[in-house]
């Protein structure tokens, strides 16, 4: 594996937990195995090894990944890159690499969380790659469609905005932003006794900030609520005084938020200084463990939830996630529990797929990536989240799953699950 730089240690305290799990590391794939390809317009002549091309020397596949490796959004970056690597280790290690035979080498890039960084090192290693296994931010790979278009490379985001359900070039592996919200509140309203609470919103002033509130908005009409006020910053801020004055002062008592976790942690440190306690209900990258070691504890555990997917770390009662523990052992003994780690592990599992069904047809070019992505008719986590049906992009349509947490130190990663991989009819209502 290479890394460009190598990332340090300086993170280490937040750890990564291997959601690995070997059920779609068995080089099987899903869908129609015989549709045609550049090559076999019929589909039924049986392919040849992959000649090689851009990222692949007829040995050895590299996949890029862009993410932040320094810098505060780091404590995102780091755990995202390492689920990939590790899930790419086992493939390499335990299954021969994809189809047996062609190990996985990611080539990683920090982009400082920058958006022109992150086009600056997408073009520095295009070329030496055959798709790029992860991109982390909503607006670094809205920056990169158009180039992705261009040149005809496949992205796999570390984003859930919907807005990539539909893109032929993008490969996004879990339920987006707004389905997290709309599930969230349809629990807090529904089965939580928030009825007729007011609901404000809190959000970061970027494209990430405006897919949690889509997905706010989609809730209301849904759910028969108000919106009582919406209030912004911008990413870096860290005083949030007057945004935190403005919700008291409206009467928020329960405030949905898009935030990353340096900011998440300013918000809930003013609110707790000013003695303001509504519910708090934060899309899944806010959270880090961190945020509850210090005196802030008690008023997370009592205030706090996190919208995300999947189950309790480590919840070793579950057979996948007994198994995704000993991976982790293996490859990565010195970290703890992380849900950014599971996601840049789903991410590879999804990658790992495609490249699988891209060997099978015999054509690792970027024509045969995306033939190849086409031709699947899901993307399977051996049941760690819901499946995502696959296909061209008219027939992609996410798992409407989401887990709702509590704050619990005690427990992993500080989740404790109140309601897990559930669905509402209000998000399978929402259309993409």
């Amino acid at each position: 594996m290479t890394r460009h730089p190598r990332w340090g240690r300086a993170l280490a305290g937040l750890a990564v937990l291997a959601l690995l799990v070997a059920a779609c590391g068995n080089g099987d794939t899903t869908g129609d195995t015989s549709a045609p390809t550049a090559s076999d317009p019929s589909g039924t002549q049986p392919a040849g090894d992959p000649e090689p091309v851009p990222g692949f020397d007829g040995t050895t596949i590299n996949v890029g990944i862009l993410v932040p490796l320094s810098g505060l959004p780091a404590i995102i970056g780091n755990p995202l890159a390492a689920g990939q690597e590790t899930y790419w280790s086992y493939v390499n290690d335990d299954l021969g690499g994809v189809a047996g035979k062609y190990p996985v080498r990611p080539v990683v890039e920090d982009t400082l969380y920058e958006t022109g960084v992150t086009v600056q090192k997408y073009n520095r290693i295009k070329d030496d790659v055959v798709l790029f296994a992860q991109v982390m931010g909503t607006p670094h790979n809205l920056a990169l469609l158009p180039l992705l278009e261009d040149d005809n490379i496949v992205a796999s985001p570390a984003s859930q905005d919907a807005i990539w359900v539909r893109e032929q070039n993008l490969l996004p592996v879990i339920q987006p932003y707004q389905i997290d919200v709309i599930n969230a509140m349809a629990y807090y309203i529904e089965e939580a006794g928030g009825r007729g609470r007011t609901v404000c919103a809190i959000i970061e002033n970027d494209v990430y900030g405006e897919a949690g509130l889509e997905g706010l908005r989609f809730a209301a009409e849904r759910l028969d609520f108000d919106i009582a006020t919406v209030t912004r910053f911008a990413l870096g801020d860290q005083d949030f005084t007057a945004q935190v004055t403005s919700l008291r002062s409206n009467g928020c008592e329960v405030v949905w938020v898009n935030a990353l976790p340096s900011e998440f942690g300013a918000i809930l440190g003013k609110a707790a200084e000013l003695g303001y306690t509504p519910q708090w209900i934060a899309q899944s990258p806010a959270w880090v463990d961190v945020l509850g070691a210090g005196d802030l504890r008690g008023y997370l555990e009592e205030h706090v939830w996190i919208a995300a997917v999947g189950t309790e770390p480590d919840d070793t009662s579950d057979p996948s996630m007994a198994q995704l523990v000993e991976l982790r052992n293996r490859y990565r003994p010195d970290q703890k529990p992380d849900y950014y780690f599971n996601f840049g592990y789903y991410q590879a599992m999804a990658v790992h797929q495609v490249l699988e069904r891209a060997v099978e047809r015999g054509d690792l070019s970027r024509d045969g990536i995306i033939e190849a992505m086409n031709s699947l008719d899901k993307l399977d986590y051996g049941g760690l989240i819901g499946e995502y049906a696959w296909g061209p992009p008219e027939a992609r349509k996410p798992a409407p799953m989401s887990t709702v947490f509590k704050i619990n130190m005690d427990k992993p990663f500080g989740l404790e699950a109140l309601k897990v991989n559930f669905e509402t009819p209000h998000a399978a209502a929402y259309e993409f």
